[in-house]
Formats: C-alpha cells, structure tokens, sequence
C-alpha cells in the first residue's frame, strides 16, 4: 500500500492496520487460508502472504510496525557539529560566497558525515534544530532604487503582458473557429 507524498496515516490508522495485521496473525494460527483471511479482513489476497511469510519467519513480531522510516539520520552529537560548521560559514568549506544554500549544506553532510540526505530532507533537519532561511540584514550597496522603480513602472508591464491578443476563435492554434 502506497500513501501520499508527506505520510499519509494518521495514528489512529496506524493503530487499525497493526489490529487488522493482528487479527491475522489469529487467523493463521487457527490454520484458515490466504484466501479466506483476505476476505474477512477486507485486504488484499497479496498482503495477506506477505504478512504470513513474515508471520513464519519471526513470528508475532514480524507482523508488527518497524517505526517511523524517517527518523533522523544524524545524532545529536553530529548535529551539533554540523551547526559548529555552519556557523565557520561557507567560505571556510571552499565556497565562494557566503550564502548557505540547501544543496550546500546537502554537500556538506555528505562530505563530513558520509550521509545522503534529500535537499528537502535538509531543509527538514535544519529546521528541526531551529535554523531558517537567511535574509540580508541590509540592502546591497549597489542598489539603485531608481532604476528599480522605473523598471517596474515600465519594463515589467510589458514582460507580464499577454503575448497573445485575446479575441473570439478556436483554442487550437493549427484549426480555425469551428462553427
């Protein structure tokens, strides 16, 4: 059984899959088949093997939940010297600049604690420990404010324009007003 992207159960659909799961393993005990497993539990003949299989193999346990898949990767030992490292600032780590961005950060777990991490996975660690994106604490000096303005009064009318006039026709641009 596959679930959405960001998990899916709630606790209380935990809670009844592990009973279903377990009203199975009773089943299997009372010697019923697959079959009639499947359909007294309203669940797939397929799931109802793999629990068996499982079942056979380790018993009670085998059947019930491994936990979260997405625990932390790193300690808290790792962790605190991963902040340590940031805090040295990128440069220090062989950047040119001085922006932490997520896939820098990626880079730099890989590289000091041989961890593969997703950049949304990062982005979940970092703000887990109270880190969040950075904003400039001033504006650059090269900033011209002018020439922001007028760029907005006068070039970006014309860029967000439609390129295309809108006028009564067909939706495909290859066939002519059907009528």
């Amino acid at each position: 059984m596959r679930y959405a992207q960001g998990g899916g159960l709630t606790d209380a659909g935990r809670a009844a899959r592990e009973r279903i799961r377990l009203q199975a393993v009773e089943r299997f005990e009372r010697g019923e088949k697959n079959r009639e497993t499947a359909a007294a539990l309203r669940v797939s003949d397929r799931s109802v093997e793999r629990w068996r299989r499982q079942w056979r193999e380790r018993g009670e346990a085998g059947v019930l939940p491994k936990g979260s898949p997405g625990r932390p990767r790193l300690s808290e030992k790792q962790v605190a010297r991963l902040e340590r490292e940031l805090e040295r600032g990128p440069l220090a780590h062989g950047w040119a600049d001085q922006r932490w961005t997520l896939a820098r950060v990626k880079t730099l777990i890989g590289r000091l604690f041989h961890v593969s991490y997703t950049v949304e996975g990062t982005w979940r660690l970092l703000r887990r420990h109270g880190w969040s994106w950075q904003q400039p604490a001033r504006r650059a000096i090269e900033r011209d404010d002018d020439a922001v303005d007028l760029w907005k009064k006068e070039v970006w009318p014309r860029v967000g324009a439609s390129w295309r006039p809108v006028t009564d026709g067909s939706s495909s641009r290859t066939r002519p007003v059907s009528r």
